[in-house]
């Protein structure tokens, strides 16, 4: 029985271990996509839109109101990072969750 469960959890590590390979390796020995080769329809995604614009525009208006009274723009921090950050600097500058949204979009753009 003893030697069944070193054999389980040593099968389990090398899963996780060859799970975590793969997820590190961004996929790259997944199949192939055959929509990827196909020319794009359209380049919406090339020329940002007005409404993007806005949101940036107001996310710095924003963090130059409320965070650049003490801050300068810090380097590119992951996005995940940054979220923990802003809601942190929120509660202690009561900043309002709107503002904290455009703020962190401002941020990890």
């Amino acid at each position: 029985m003893k030697k069944f469960r070193i054999s389980a959890a040593l099968l389990a590590s090398a899963m996780l271990l060859s799970l975590a390979a793969f997820a590190s390796s961004g996929g790259k020995d997944a199949p192939k996509d055959a929509s990827k080769d196909a020319p794009a329809a359209t380049t919406v995604n090339a020329i940002p839109s007005t409404q993007d614009e806005t949101f940036h525009l107001e996310g710095e208006k924003r963090f130059r109101s409320n965070c650049g009274r003490c801050h300068t723009a810090p380097p590119k921090f992951p996005p995940r990072m940054m979220a923990t950050i802003v809601r942190h600097m929120r509660v202690r500058a009561m900043i309002t969750d709107q503002d904290m949204r455009l703020i962190l979009r401002y941020m990890t753009e």
